[in-house]
């Protein structure tokens, strides 16, 4: 496949031998941006752990200080007695067999799906078209509970769920290339310090292995670990 002359011109501007601070990388990325429209600005955060030892397979949330710049498409699987309330907090959808009969035809046209304990069961049975997409409603997460307001709130307020992969890797959708270098830097930082608080106990050795970042379809920056104030 022919590189493009943006993607050429980006790699120029990259110096594959260095590693950049945090705040010259959340600069760096604004201008390589190749594409036209208004870029994810991606993290990957390979980390020193064993993803296959249960206490080493790290997932969790984030609620990142300025936001991730997308609005997300929010479902709320309840009862009726809970209808209202999901509705008021600014969900997109809410109900329960109809989107369940929806998804199992599959209809998937969310970013985030809440579910209450009450309805798990019935919802059980998506989990293979739900599971692959990572919309899957999970305690962990903060996706399955009794308080579906609070919940909409924290994804559409810049809430994100994450889960290492099987190399131990984190990736992470942390804002857009419209975002200041500021702010950039900024949810990268709540991203890599929820990451440190999180680190199991019996994680050894070095556990910030290698960070990198990078917009659509732009070439990969890594970033000093160093820099990461942890």
């Amino acid at each position: 496949m022919a590189i493009t002359k943006k993607r050429k011109a980006a790699e120029a501007k990259i110096d594959n031998n260095k590693q950049y601070s945090l705040v010259e990388a959340s600069a760096l990325v604004k201008e390589i941006n190749c594409t036209k429209f208004d870029s994810s600005v991606d993290v990957h955060v390979r980390l020193g752990i064993d993803p296959k030892k249960a206490d080493q397979a790290l997932r969790g949330t984030v609620t990142l200080p300025h936001g991730t710049g997308k609005t997300k498409r929010v479902l709320v699987l309840c009862t009726p007695d809970k209808e209202a309330e999901a509705k008021a907090a600014g969900a997109d959808f809410v109900g329960l067999d109809e989107f369940v009969s929806k998804i199992e035809s599959g209809w998937t046209d969310v970013d985030v799906i809440v579910a209450t304990p009450s309805v798990m069961p019935k919802i059980g049975r998506l989990g293979k078209i739900l599971g692959p997409r990572n919309l899957m409603p999970n305690p962990k997460t903060g996706t399955v509970t009794t308080d579906v307001a609070t919940a909409v709130n924290d994804v559409k307020g810049g809430k994100i769920a994450f889960k290492v992969d099987k190399t131990g890797i984190i990736h992470a959708s942390i804002g857009r290339v419209s975002f200041t270098p500021e702010k950039i830097a900024a949810n990268a930082q709540e991203l890599i310090n929820t990451l440190v608080r999180m680190k199991p106990a019996t994680a050894k050795g070095i556990y910030l292995k290698g960070i990198s970042m990078a917009s659509t379809m732009s070439p990969g920056i890594v970033i000093d670990t160093k820099s990461v104030s942890h």
